[in-house]
Protein backbone atom coordinates (compact mmCIF):
# COMPACT_ATOMS: atom_id res chain seq x y z
CA UNK A 1 0.00 0.00 0.00
CA UNK A 2 1.29 3.60 -0.61
CA UNK A 3 1.79 6.06 1.44
CA UNK A 4 -1.17 8.27 1.95
CA UNK A 5 1.04 11.52 2.90
CA UNK A 6 3.08 10.51 0.13
CA UNK A 7 0.56 10.52 -2.64
CA UNK A 8 -0.54 13.92 -1.27
CA UNK A 9 2.58 15.16 -1.20
CA UNK A 10 3.17 14.01 -4.86
CA UNK A 11 0.24 15.58 -6.02
CA UNK A 12 -1.45 12.11 -6.65
CA UNK A 13 -4.40 12.12 -3.74
CA UNK A 14 -6.76 15.44 -3.88
CA UNK A 15 -5.59 17.72 -0.62
CA UNK A 16 -7.22 20.59 0.78
CA UNK A 17 -3.95 22.27 1.06
CA UNK A 18 -3.64 24.93 3.77
CA UNK A 19 -0.09 25.79 3.73
CA UNK A 20 3.04 25.12 2.33
CA UNK A 21 6.92 24.96 2.45
CA UNK A 22 9.91 23.27 -0.06
CA UNK A 23 9.86 20.60 2.58
CA UNK A 24 6.29 20.61 4.64
CA UNK A 25 2.95 20.43 3.42
CA UNK A 26 -0.01 21.20 5.96
CA UNK A 27 -3.62 20.43 4.36
CA UNK A 28 -6.80 19.72 6.39
CA UNK A 29 -7.58 16.41 7.78
CA UNK A 30 -10.53 14.51 5.82
CA UNK A 31 -11.58 13.57 9.28
CA UNK A 32 -12.57 16.85 10.87
CA UNK A 33 -13.03 15.96 14.56
CA UNK A 34 -13.07 19.51 14.98
CA UNK A 35 -13.61 22.26 12.45
CA UNK A 36 -9.92 23.39 11.01
CA UNK A 37 -8.10 20.14 12.18
CA UNK A 38 -5.06 20.57 9.89
CA UNK A 39 -2.07 17.86 9.36
CA UNK A 40 1.57 19.14 8.59
CA UNK A 41 3.61 16.23 7.29
CA UNK A 42 7.38 16.32 5.66
CA UNK A 43 7.03 16.04 1.99
CA UNK A 44 9.63 13.11 2.07
CA UNK A 45 8.53 9.68 3.52
CA UNK A 46 9.55 9.83 7.34
CA UNK A 47 7.62 6.87 9.17
CA UNK A 48 8.24 8.41 12.90
CA UNK A 49 9.63 10.84 15.60
CA UNK A 50 12.43 8.47 15.82
CA UNK A 51 13.05 8.75 11.86
CA UNK A 52 13.04 12.56 11.07
CA UNK A 53 16.39 14.74 10.99
CA UNK A 54 15.87 17.60 13.18
CA UNK A 55 16.33 20.43 10.38
CA UNK A 56 13.26 18.58 8.97
CA UNK A 57 11.06 18.53 12.17
CA UNK A 58 12.21 21.90 12.52
CA UNK A 59 10.57 22.64 9.43
CA UNK A 60 7.47 20.98 10.18
CA UNK A 61 7.00 22.12 13.69
CA UNK A 62 7.64 25.98 12.05
CA UNK A 63 4.65 25.23 9.38
CA UNK A 64 2.91 24.29 12.34
CA UNK A 65 3.33 27.40 14.11
CA UNK A 66 2.22 29.37 11.23
CA UNK A 67 -1.03 26.92 10.87
CA UNK A 68 -1.83 27.73 14.30
CA UNK A 69 -1.31 31.19 13.95
CA UNK A 70 -3.62 31.13 11.41
CA UNK A 71 -6.34 28.87 12.89
CA UNK A 72 -6.31 31.36 15.76
CA UNK A 73 -7.07 34.16 13.51
CA UNK A 74 -9.94 32.17 11.42
CA UNK A 75 -11.67 30.78 14.38
CA UNK A 76 -11.06 32.27 17.42
CA UNK A 77 -10.63 29.13 19.41
CA UNK A 78 -10.61 28.91 23.15
CA UNK A 79 -7.52 26.91 22.94
CA UNK A 80 -5.40 24.69 20.47
CA UNK A 81 -3.39 21.48 20.17
CA UNK A 82 -0.36 20.10 18.76
CA UNK A 83 -0.53 16.55 18.96
CA UNK A 84 1.82 14.01 17.36
CA UNK A 85 1.78 10.38 18.18
CA UNK A 86 4.15 7.38 16.98
CA UNK A 87 3.01 3.66 16.45
CA UNK A 88 0.40 1.82 17.81
CA UNK A 89 0.86 1.93 21.02
CA UNK A 90 0.82 5.60 20.83
CA UNK A 91 -2.44 5.73 18.23
CA UNK A 92 -0.30 6.65 14.97
CA UNK A 93 -2.98 5.75 12.19
CA UNK A 94 -0.45 6.66 9.24
CA UNK A 95 2.95 5.88 8.94
CA UNK A 96 4.08 8.67 7.80
CA UNK A 97 5.22 11.88 11.12
CA UNK A 98 2.65 13.90 10.65
CA UNK A 99 1.89 16.98 13.61
CA UNK A 100 -1.99 17.75 14.25
CA UNK A 101 -2.99 21.08 14.72
CA UNK A 102 -6.77 21.62 15.97
CA UNK A 103 -8.29 24.77 17.65
CA UNK A 104 -9.83 23.50 20.64
CA UNK A 105 -13.37 24.77 22.17
CA UNK A 106 -14.35 24.67 25.90
CA UNK A 107 -15.73 20.84 26.40
CA UNK A 108 -15.59 20.06 22.81
CA UNK A 109 -15.63 16.21 23.62
CA UNK A 110 -12.92 15.21 21.41
CA UNK A 111 -9.90 14.12 24.05
CA UNK A 112 -8.93 14.42 27.45
CA UNK A 113 -5.56 14.77 28.90
CA UNK A 114 -5.97 12.46 32.11
CA UNK A 115 -9.13 10.37 31.62
CA UNK A 116 -8.88 8.63 34.97
CA UNK A 117 -8.43 12.56 36.33
CA UNK A 118 -5.51 14.23 37.08
CA UNK A 119 -2.45 12.07 38.75
CA UNK A 120 -1.28 12.98 41.98
CA UNK A 121 2.50 14.80 41.81
CA UNK A 122 5.10 12.47 41.80
CA UNK A 123 7.86 12.88 44.31
CA UNK A 124 10.76 14.53 43.41
CA UNK A 125 13.07 11.90 44.09
CA UNK A 126 11.33 9.62 41.66
CA UNK A 127 11.19 12.71 39.26
CA UNK A 128 14.88 12.94 39.50
CA UNK A 129 15.64 9.08 39.20
CA UNK A 130 13.66 9.45 35.59
CA UNK A 131 15.26 13.10 34.72
CA UNK A 132 18.50 11.07 35.02
CA UNK A 133 17.29 7.84 32.94
CA UNK A 134 16.79 10.34 30.34
CA UNK A 135 19.55 12.46 30.19
CA UNK A 136 21.42 9.41 29.79
CA UNK A 137 20.25 8.70 26.80
CA UNK A 138 20.09 11.79 25.16
CA UNK A 139 22.37 12.09 21.92
CA UNK A 140 24.76 15.12 21.64
CA UNK A 141 23.44 18.13 20.51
Amino acid sequence: MTCPFCAIAAGQLEASVVAQTTHSLAFLDLRQAVPGHVLVVPRQHVEDIYAIDPVLAGDVMQLGVRVAQALRKTFHPAGLNLWQSNGAAGGQEVPHFHLHVQPRRVADGLMRVYPQGVPAPAARAELEQLAERIRSSLSPS
